[in-house]
């Protein structure tokens, strides 16, 4: 299994927003980068992500997994861009914020320090774990 994170601005796509969407999920459309576009091609179904609120909130606010590969994002008729779908899991019930993070020495290395404008991003199984327990999540899915 993989982790991810999947960046969104609340006032677009917020947790509540994706919670609603229940078993069936929601596709992770309108991204227009080519690395993250690439990162969703590498995901397998059951593969975990942070669902991350970006711009004001910037913290990790829930537990997703991918439920479709990726695929045509609908959003377009460019046939360059594809995405995931992915459904909630469960909430983090302290939420991780990004000044946490970056302050947290054992995530110097994650790619939402070094690089946090990428919308989907890849993150390491040691990373997963440490977030879940920041997150107040007593056993990290």
């Amino acid at each position: 299994m993989a982790y991810w994170l999947f960046k969104s601005e609340p006032t677009s796509w917020s947790w509540e927003m994706q919670k609603k969407k229940g078993e069936a999920g929601q596709q992770w459309d309108g991204v227009r980068n080519y690395q993250a576009r690439n990162n969703m091609r590498e995901m397998k179904i059951g593969d975990l992500g942070f669902f991350y609120h970006s711009v004001k909130e910037t913290s990790v606010v829930g537990i997703v997994e991918v439920c479709a590969l990726a695929h045509h994002d609908t959003t377009t008729e460019d046939p360059r861009w594809e995405c995931v779908d992915i459904r909630a899991v469960k909430d983090v019930p302290k939420p991780v914020t990004l000044a946490d993070i970056k302050a947290n020495p054992h995530l110097s290395d994650m790619v939402l320090v070094n690089n946090s404008r990428l919308s989907v991003q890849p993150v390491s199984k040691a990373e997963w774990a440490e977030i879940c327990r920041m997150g107040g999540l007593d056993k990290a899915p």
